[in-house]
């Protein structure tokens, strides 16, 4: 694998870890979060959670889920050059 592609997984991972940790922060807890500073935390109680809060999960699962492929991807990349191919 070329060493560019390894290094674009690296800095790729090093974002979103950055990105998920804030993301992550500013959802909304049992006693209101973060999210509640930014307008977050305003809701009916009939429409349940806003939409807002919606779009923060949105977001949270799409950078969960490329942090969990880079994860997978330097695994796979280690896996390659330590067995020699």
């Amino acid at each position: 694998m070329p060493i560019a592609f390894t290094y674009t997984l690296i800095v790729l991972l090093f974002i979103t870890s950055i990105l998920l940790t804030l993301l992550i922060l500013l959802h909304r807890g049992k006693g209101g979060g973060m999210s509640s500073m930014f307008g977050g935390g305003v809701s009916s109680a009939v429409s349940g959670s806003s939409v807002a809060e919606k779009n923060l999960d949105r977001y949270t699962v799409l950078v969960g889920v490329v942090w969990f492929a880079c994860i997978v991807g330097l695994g796979l990349w280690l896996r390659v050059t330590q067995s020699g191919g």
